[in-house]
């Protein structure tokens, strides 16, 4: 049992304003696995007004002084990538192995980034007779979500402390563990007081607070389009700036000349990573009319392979999703699959018969999808894929931009000049052609309700900076 009830404000660890906790609960076992306060209105003034006299200091450091820091912390985080695993495989059901090397690996990855992209970016340049400068935007507020706890956060924590803002993360309550591993490493790499401060609570009373705080100049928010819509509101009364990363309702589009056990068996796989709980999951397949019934066979087949089990279980490809919440909310989904008329392949809402314990659904398929079904519009975020058969290339094109996200997408194609063309025909922040691998400097971010700026690499740095020009 891990159990945390102090929160990190200006270089101390300090007692909530109230004695309210809160429970984390190891998807696996569906035990109590830690605690953590449940944070007020109060905290986060306190951690707002901490990061705002931070600010006045660390905004004039010099990048290399930000970047010793961050070596420091990259060296701390490294030390304990177990611990970060195994925390983060109870807490969020990835299968250790998985977890050690993603969950724990990513925020690594990070720190490289910036690490490097401190070395050489251009803070000003001369554009005449003016010295155009890029300054910090100041306190940042980081609300993230629990499906990648500490990825997200360093995502947004690594290029704002780069541009040399001050932070105050509130990560989700179901996931929040790691961040106060962080906090420590923060603390131990010498960070100065008010620039990195840590709590945690709900969104509608911390999250709320920070963002509409005076102090906080800009929100970073990661998760549902609902919960990104109210902290938009709430930052618009004092004209913050805002970076919002959203949902996805991603497509898959197999074209005709793709190689079809390669696309198929890469589709099903990208839904299914951490048990289809990533925002950017290729969650519809479109697959040629003629093809449909391979597709549909293979798609079968390549799920059906998954093996399901507690994180802790060697065996397990695919482990539980968070939460009993987030369980039936995936169940439920599936039941409106199947009553609107879609054909069920493999899966289905019922808890497998050898795992009653955990918060665990069957790796489910849908063929015959049509568009407009409920599981082909609205983000399930499970491991559930809805296969669409199309007519032609336009009606693809057509069916992959139908609904009201744009995060990511996939194209297949023996063709690579073939995918790029119909790639820039979807409306989405980024697309993998024929299986391309994550880019951790490339932008990522969403069209349309998928939210709007970029994270990673130096278009994400950007995000946390603000121009001036000095005419001279």
């Amino acid at each position: 049992m891990k159990i945390r009830d102090k929160f990190y404000i200006d270089g101390t660890w300090v007692m909530p304003d109230g004695n309210d906790a809160l429970e984390v609960i190891d998807a696996s076992t569906e035990e109590v696995m830690g605690r953590v306060p449940a944070g007020s209105a109060v905290d986060a003034d306190r951690a707002a007004k901490a990061a705002a006299r931070a600010f006045e200091s660390w905004g004039l450091t010099a990048p290399e002084e930000r970047r010793t820091l961050l070596r420091k912390l990259r060296e701390g985080l490294a030390g304990r990538v177990g611990e970060l695993g195994e925390i983060m495989a109870g807490e969020v059901g990835m299968p250790l192995a998985m977890s050690e090397h993603i969950q724990a690996g990513l925020p690594l990855a990070s720190l490289d980034n910036f690490i490097r992209i401190l070395g050489d970016y251009p803070f000003e340049e001369r554009i005449d007779n003016s010295l155009v400068v890029k300054e910090p935007i100041g306190v940042v507020a980081a609300i993230t979500p629990w499906n990648y706890p500490l990825h997200q956060i360093m995502a947004k924590v690594c290029p704002a402390l780069s541009a040399g803002c001050t932070v105050i993360v509130k990560p989700s309550e179901l996931a929040p563990l790691t961040a106060f591993v962080l906090a420590e490493e923060m603390d131990r790499a010498g960070f100065p007081p008010g620039v990195f401060n840590l709590i945690t609570g709900l969104g509608p009373v911390v999250g709320e607070a920070l963002a509409s705080h005076p102090n906080v100049d800009m929100v970073s928010f990661t998760g549902s389009t609902r919960a990104g819509k109210r902290v938009a509101e709430l930052a618009s009364q004092s004209v913050k700036r805002v970076a919002l990363e959203l949902g996805g309702k991603s497509a898959s589009v197999i074209l005709e000349d793709a190689d079809l056990d390669e696309a198929v068996r890469g589709t099903v796989n990208d839904c299914y990573f951490n048990s289809g709980q990533t925002c950017a999951a290729h969650t519809r397949m479109l697959v040629p009319q003629s093809l449909y019934e391979r597709a549909a066979a293979k798609a079968r087949e390549v799920a059906e392979a998954f093996t399901l089990g507690a994180a802790t279980d060697p065996k397990a490809k695919l482990g539980p999703l968070i939460s009993k919440t987030q369980q039936e909310r995936v169940r439920t989904y599936i039941r409106s699959g199947m009553a609107e008329g879609a054909e069920l392949i493999t899966g289905g809402p019922d808890q497998p018969e050898d795992l009653p314990q955990g918060y665990f659904v069957s790796p489910t398929v849908f063929g015959k999808v049509d568009s407009k079904m409920t599981i082909a519009q609205e983000e399930i975020f499970g491991p559930v894929l809805s296969i669409i058969p199309y007519k032609d290339e336009d009606d693809a094109i057509c069916i992959a931009n139908d609904t009201p996200y744009g995060l990511s997408s996939g194209v297949w194609s023996r063709n690579e000049e073939h995918a790029r063309a119909v790639a820039r025909r979807i409306r989405a922040g980024q697309v993998v052609i024929n299986g391309g691998g994550f880019n951790m400097m490339a932008p990522f971010g969403g069209y349309k309700q998928s939210g709007y700026g970029r994270e990673h690499g130096p278009y994400g740095l950007e995000e946390y900076l603000q121009t001036k020009s000095l005419q001279l």
